[in-house]
């Protein structure tokens, strides 16, 4: 066969967004669709433990399906359960489920992780650590992380809508689990807010603030937009992102009548003050976007709102080859109105290597992507080192291969390395999943575990 007879390595086809029948979930079979766009029954009726579960399935997934998921919750889980509808509406979205099509399902991978998912031999990497980005060691106020040296990171609350099994801030985020204790933030919002600002207007070298949690859907809006408020007031801000799964997990929260038109005066108030607004969600599947959720970004765009971006999560078992994230990118930015920006290698936190990639699979999908989508939406796929942050896949001072260390540079301090004058000049250290290293990099780490 020859090149021009081989045809493309990926074959685009439009695929117009479609809302799955959620009645074809024996719980939901009674339904109505003014229930189901309702955001307060979306929340009413969240799963939130297994009976619950069983109550949405019925028989549909076999016995062994919530025996696997219960050893899960009780041995591994980092986060505990919490899905909308919406959510689980999108897994198996074509037909009624069964338990191998649910089990294999992309959302249902990272969504309600079971035990037989999780690595046998390397649940979680030596180095793997709660807060793995080192977010709550870079505190200036409870909440407010400065990392970067023009901008920080605003956790307003513990809470989303939805909580996924490979959260990066498991340490904080949700309820605890058999396994984590989660820490808790102790002061009043309205003193941890006051605090925030007060910190922006003692600090006018930041210029940008990522609004997250959490997720800032669930704060309540008079609060939330006092707060956004509160930062147009700060003349030294000029890009505010606000970060929200809930906008593909809970798209009815944002089409609610009071949350559209508090975002249109904050979008007002943004553009006449010169300040860009953009809203940052977390879609990891192409079967995850549905008209409502594309409705939901043009209600924003419509406001006033500059940009929709996608920071997605690049994982195993869910979207880690180069037709899912084409598939998903092509959605995203010609269904949805979101434009592909961030896949982030995901973390290392306890028990998600059976999710982790290398970073020379990441530089392979990069290379991958390239040439399909416009280039305005063709995504950056970054590594978040510790102590480094964002960096693009290829960007690696030194790589060895054998053992899955990767070492990288950085060129700014952190707010709590102001006075080490070695911040800029050593490397840092990555790791990639063991279980794809060759036989002789896994023995020297088993090596490495048993000597620990």
């Amino acid at each position: 066969m020859t090149d021009n007879e081989a045809g493309q390595p990926y074959e685009y086809q439009r695929r117009e967004l479609i809302e799955p029948d959620w009645t074809r979930f024996p719980g939901w079979r009674d339904v109505t669709a003014a229930q189901w766009q309702s955001a307060q029954w979306q929340r009413v009726n969240c799963v939130k433990n297994i009976k619950q579960l069983r109550t949405v399935l019925g028989d549909l997934v076999d016995e062994s399906f919530y025996t696997d998921l219960e050893t899960d919750q009780k041995q591994h889980a980092t986060m505990s359960m919490l899905i909308p509808p919406q959510m689980i509406n999108t897994m198996v979205p074509g037909r009624t489920p069964d338990t191998a099509s649910f089990l294999a399902d992309p959302v249902r991978n990272y969504m309600i992780p079971v035990a037989s998912d999780r690595h046998p031999a390397w649940p979680s990497h030596p180095h793997a650590t709660r807060d793995s980005l080192h977010e709550h060691d870079m505190w200036v106020a409870e909440g407010l992380t400065h990392r970067y040296p023009t901008k920080v990171l605003a956790e307003l609350l513990s809470t989303c809508p939805q909580y996924c099994g490979h959260c990066t801030r498991m340490d904080l985020v949700g309820n605890s689990t058999p396994t984590v204790a989660k820490l808790k933030l102790l002061q009043k919002p309205v003193d941890r807010y006051e605090a925030h600002l007060r910190y922006l207007k003692e600090h006018p070298g930041v210029r940008d603030v990522v609004v997250s949690g959490g997720d800032v859907a669930n704060v309540p809006w008079k609060q939330l937009e006092a707060y956004l408020m509160g930062l147009l007031s700060v003349p030294t801000v000029r890009d505010i992102r606000l970060a929200t799964k809930a906008l593909m997990g809970l798209p009815q929260h944002w089409l609610q009548d009071d949350v559209v038109e508090g975002m249109h005066r904050v979008a007002v108030t943004a553009e006449r003050r010169g300040v860009n607004l953009a809203v940052h969600t977390h879609v990891n599947h192409v079967n995850s976007l549905t008209p409502l959720v594309a409705r939901a970004v043009r209600t924003l765009l419509e406001v006033g709102v500059r940009d929709v971006r996608n920071q997605g999560v690049l994982m195993r078992g869910v979207n880690a080859t180069a037709p899912d994230l084409l598939d998903l990118c092509f959605a995203l930015q010609g269904e949805a109105g979101i434009l592909p920006y961030y896949f982030y290698m995901c973390d290392m936190i306890p028990n998600a290597e059976h999710w982790r990639v290398a970073v020379h699979e990441a530089q392979q999908l990069q290379h991958d992507l390239m040439g399909y989508l416009p280039g305005y939406a063709t995504p950056r796929i970054v590594c978040d080192v510790p102590f480094v942050g964002k960096r693009w896949v290829h960007m690696i001072a030194d790589y060895d291969r054998e053992h899955g260390i990767s070492y990288w540079t950085k060129n700014y301090r952190t707010s709590i390395e102001a006075g080490d004058s070695e911040a800029l000049s050593k490397l840092y250290a990555y790791y990639d999943p063991i279980d794809t290293l060759p036989a002789s990099g896994q023995a020297w780490w088993r090596k490495q575990q048993a000597s620990d």
